[in-house]
């Protein structure tokens, strides 16, 4: 997946929000299992509160007393981590064993009836949540004495149980990361439907069997959709204006070089000089006009759509005729192209090119012209070569600018440039070189991409 995908990008903020919404809710959970621990802890110590207010007394001198320990053996473990005091106003108090010789922290009674949760230092050192309840007995003589009845319970048990809450909370966590991760990719998967629709729909258009998008997509992407159907309009509207433009063009220019050819014609029986340099003049117009409107064609077919052709039938179809030409019933000629091979253009475009590189061969060879082609890759490549006399390195550079290297032959020299030129619009390079023959080798090389 390439790091500028949506779908990388959408997943990873969503992931980044689930982890950190999950690290709030783990933050939020602990806060609140802490609270609930204490507020549960508090309720018990106040029913042991209650229990130990139930069972004092005071003695003749006002000394506390208890009828019966509670129940629970920590009471009665030195440190054992629950303890009890009763406190007199005098500061007299009784206490649980496991209070051993320590005390536990006391301000004073307080006035109210409702117990006081504090946090107190235990007899050795740790924290307790401490619960102080205050309690009215019937002492001697029928008066009330005020006790302070004092429960707490060492921290470390409930770190021990924060501790087992957290070892469950994390896996539990990771889990549901896992899920929501899940259930967030199932989301986005779908929430991209309507775009690999459109992909689909537009690979359509490329190949050429959908002319427009369909209007099955979703209003967000409507807009879209409806933009691009407009370009493809736009676009064919435009290939048929270049395609009238370039009838017009041929129509314009064509007949005024036939007439001035009819004319040389005539002047070529009394100036037969001047004939021939209106021959020659009216022939480059002749090339240029028809290099100019070549690619005006080629301008307006490039469209959104993508064209394919077969190349084998178009090398026979175009070698058979070549056969027909002068010249080319005496020729050799070896053709080896795989049924396979595909040219990224319509048939038309490709056979203006290799009629063109085909025609030059034929002129231009002794005995034998070669046509070869190999699939490339996702492409392919096709090659023209013969045993004439070649070209140098100076007359190959001039190909693409339709320079004629040898006027003993007809021809305006823009043929190859044109083959170029058609070729290159269509995505496929070619290159000129020497043949293994000797003589000139034109090599095609396109990416079905």
């Amino acid at each position: 997946m390439r790091a500028d995908s949506l779908r990388l990008r959408l997943g990873i903020t969503g992931a980044a929000l689930i982890s950190l919404a999950l690290l709030l809710a783990g933050f939020g959970l602990t806060i609140i299992f802490d609270r609930v621990l204490d507020a549960r802890t508090a309720d018990e110590l106040d029913r042991s509160a209650k229990l130990i207010a139930g069972r004092v007394g005071l003695a003749s001198d006002g000394a506390p007393t208890l009828s019966r320990e509670p129940p629970d053996p920590r009471f009665a473990t030195p440190y054992g981590g629950l303890y009890w005091q009763v406190e007199t106003p005098d500061r007299r108090s009784l206490r649980s064993r496991s209070l051993w010789d320590k005390r536990l922290e006391s301000s004073g009674l307080d006035t109210g009836d409702a117990p006081m949760v504090t946090d107190a230092t235990g007899p050795d050192g740790g924290r307790l949540l401490s619960l102080s309840r205050p309690v009215e007995i019937d002492g001697a003589g029928g008066t009330a004495t005020r006790l302070r009845v004092t429960v707490a319970e060492d921290r470390r048990g409930l770190a021990a149980s924060r501790s087992t809450f957290l070892r469950l909370l994390m896996p539990s966590l990771a889990a549901l990361f896992v899920v929501l991760t899940l259930a967030m990719a199932v989301f986005v998967h779908r929430a991209l439907t309507p775009f690999r629709t459109l992909r689909a729909s537009l690979a359509a258009v490329h190949a050429g069997t959908r002319e427009r998008l369909p209007d099955v997509f979703p209003d967000e992407v409507r807009p879209l959709v409806a933009d691009l159907n407009s370009l493809l309009d736009a676009q064919e509207r435009a290939l048929k204006r270049a395609e009238a433009g370039a009838a017009d063009m041929a129509h314009g220019l064509k007949t005024p070089l036939a007439v001035i050819d009819a004319l040389m014609r005539r002047l070529s029986a009394t100036e037969p000089l001047v004939a021939q340099q209106i021959a020659e003049q009216t022939q480059a117009m002749g090339g240029q006009v028809e290099r100019t409107l070549a690619r005006a064609r080629l301008a307006g077919a490039r469209d959104l759509r993508r064209r394919s052709c077969g190349v084998a039938a178009v090398v026979d179809r175009l070698v058979a005729t070549m056969r027909r030409l002068p010249e080319g019933d005496s020729l050799v000629w070896d053709v080896s192209v795989p049924a396979d091979l595909s040219y990224p253009g319509d048939e038309g475009e490709l056979m203006e090119v290799l009629g063109n590189l085909l025609d030059n061969a034929r002129k231009w060879a002794h005995r034998r012209v070669r046509v070869t082609g190999t699939p490339d890759g996702a492409g392919g490549r096709l090659s023209v070569s013969d045993d004439g006399p070649g070209m140098d390195p100076t007359a190959l550079a001039g190909l693409g600018r339709g320079v004629r290297w040898d006027e003993s032959r007809p021809g305006t020299g823009f043929g190859l440039a044109i083959a170029r030129d058609v070729a290159e619009a269509a995505g496929a390079r070619m290159a000129f070189g020497e043949a293994a023959e000797g003589g000139l080798m034109v090599e095609m090389v396109w990416s079905s991409g």
